[in-house]
């Protein structure tokens, strides 16, 4: 089982920036990729942006220029960084992480983080 552990998430003005963190623990041979979902009231879960192993990066349209994802292999650990937020970047934001146990591919979800961004 492994476990995905989010912090950083909370209520800023539009502008501003904050950064999450995703630490995944349990039972890990290695993690393939690692990213960020976001839902806000009403919409569907989507992607914000996406990190492989070897360092791939993807991200949504709508946080290009804006946002960085990272993350430090070491310590399972991903990271966003989220700079001039907008009101519409307001959601819930998901941790997620493609794990591999050494024979098969697990999803796992984070409990999600609270971002809100006031104009």
């Amino acid at each position: 089982q492994v476990q995905l552990a989010e912090s950083g998430g909370g209520l800023v003005q539009a502008g501003g920036s904050l950064r999450l963190s995703c630490a995944a623990s349990g039972s890990i041979f290695s993690i393939n990729a690692m990213g960020w979902y976001r839902q806000a009231p009403g919409k569907q879960r989507e992607l914000v942006a996406d990190i492989t192993s070897g360092g791939s990066l993807n991200y949504a349209d709508s946080v290009k220029g804006r946002f960085t994802i990272s993350r430090d292999n070491a310590k399972n650990t991903v990271y966003l960084q989220m700079n001039s937020l907008k009101p519409e970047d307001t959601a819930v934001y998901y941790c997620a992480a493609v794990v591999y146990d050494g024979k098969y591919e697990y999803d796992y979800w984070g409990q999600g983080t609270q971002v809100t961004v006031s104009s």
